[in-house]
């Protein structure tokens, strides 16, 4: 065998050494650099808990962030609403310390109002300030808020550059591919929106028409960062409902971050087994009955404590389907809780109900024995039929057929001769 020759760099000269037959090279990694917006450092491949309205309150945030959110988002708050002082879009600029780093997301239209919003939201003192230009519903896109900026992209870039201008803090934005299949232009949007000044982007991997049906379109996210972004970290968002999709996520468009929205309802555990599987390529078992249960208490006092007990009671039941989602007896369960009008009474529940009650569904690979319903003739027709059959006797307007009619009484039958005109 040929020595490999290794120069010697103090000495200056080559030192000949035998090659080991089993030597083989050390695989390579991928090099994952750490993620900062700004001058907020988040260590590599952090995750984020997405903005979505009635979901991301001060209370589940600090759940999810105890569970591993590197950083979490306010609901989005109408700039219109923080103009005009309307109470519930100024509540939604409550942050608590233990959430940090937090951000403030706004959406508006409207050029001066955003103006006005971005400098209220300032105040308040979140890490971040966000700008939704990603928000699918109607009554949000029909004024250019939200995705329907997508249609106006001069607009959209007067908007970035006017945050951006106005606030104290980095500036960040959230956006969709684009308003439909025809109007994709998100490598050019993405490199618009840098150039305006933000230090992040966080796409939706669907167009607005999509809304949140069909699959995620992750090439794009791809061309984004090769082709679109240069100096800010782009964060993914858009099917990443799983600790497996989320490390997909990351391995296959080279994105900084992952957002993660409709997989945290009622799951704050999602945080923490993706970084688990990312760490270790194993997901920690699922929380015991008794942690799930503890969780939706403290979920609940929070909200209580937030919004006053009457509307934290009602507010809390729209988490209840996330958080029972996969147990046999889950109706059962959401049905006795949102028949619960107090905090005590839902404590009542969550503590009589009995772990066994709460068996988990088989997994699709389990064998499930099939059977077909019975059929039988709807009830409600047999009635009617019965009933019209009963109301011709009555009227006596039932016929004899017309050969019996010929037999009894031998006459021809003479058939009834319309006039047509």
């Amino acid at each position: 065998m040929a020595p490999l020759l290794v120069p010697n760099l103090l000495a200056g000269q080559g030192k000949a050494i035998e090659r080991d037959p089993a030597w083989k090279p050390a695989p390579t990694r991928p090099v994952v650099c750490r993620m900062r917006i700004g001058n907020i450092e988040l260590g590599p491949r952090p995750l984020m808990l997405a903005p979505m309205e009635d979901v991301s309150d001060p209370p589940f945030r600090a759940i999810c962030k105890r569970y591993g959110a590197d950083v979490v988002y306010t609901e989005f708050i109408s700039s219109g609403g923080l103009v005009y002082q309307a109470h519930d879009s100024v509540m939604k600029l409550d942050i608590r310390e233990n959430e940090r780093p937090v951000g403030i997301q706004i959406f508006g239209g409207d050029l001066g109002q955003v103006r006005q919003a971005a400098a209220i939201a300032d105040a308040a003192e979140p890490d971040i300030l966000d700008i939704n230009f990603g928000c699918p519903v109607r009554k949000v896109v029909c004024r250019d808020g939200g995705a329907g900026i997508l249609r106006n992209l001069p607009k959209m870039e007067a908007i970035t550059r006017a945050v951006v201008e106005i606030a104290t803090r980095p500036v960040t934005v959230k956006t969709r591919l684009g308003w439909d299949d025809n109007s994709i232009d998100i490598v050019r949007v993405a490199r618009m929106l840098e150039d305006c000044g933000i230090k992040a982007l966080a796409v939706h991997a669907r167009t607005r028409k999509q809304m949140y049906r069909g699959q995620a379109r992750w090439a794009y996210l791809r061309d984004i960062k090769k082709q679109g972004l240069r100096d800010i970290p782009l964060i993914g968002n858009g099917d990443a409902l799983s600790p497996e999709a989320v490390t997909r996520m990351f391995e296959e468009t080279g994105v900084d971050g992952v957002m993660i929205g409709r997989a945290a309802i009622g799951n704050p555990w999602v945080f923490s087994d993706a970084k688990s599987f990312m760490a270790k390529g194993t997901v920690p078992p699922q929380p015991t009955w008794e942690e799930r249960i503890g969780v939706v208490a403290e979920h609940l006092d929070l909200k209580c404590a937030w919004l006053g007990e009457r509307r934290g009671v009602n507010e809390m039941r729209r988490m209840y389907g996330g958080y029972f989602k996969g147990f046999r007896s889950a109706s059962v369960l959401r049905a006795r809780l949102m028949k619960a009008a107090t905090q005590a009474q839902v404590q009542a529940v969550l503590e009589e109900f009995r772990p066994e009650q709460a068996v988990q569904r088989p997994s699709r690979g389990a064998t499930v024995r099939a059977s077909l319903p019975h059929f039988s003739r709807p009830k409600k027709q047999r009635v009617n039929a019965h009933q019209k059959q009963k109301q011709e006797r009555k009227r006596g307007q039932r016929q004899p057929p017309v050969e019996n009619h010929k037999a009894s009484h031998g006459a021809q039958h003479t058939p009834k001769v319309l006039d047509v005109v």
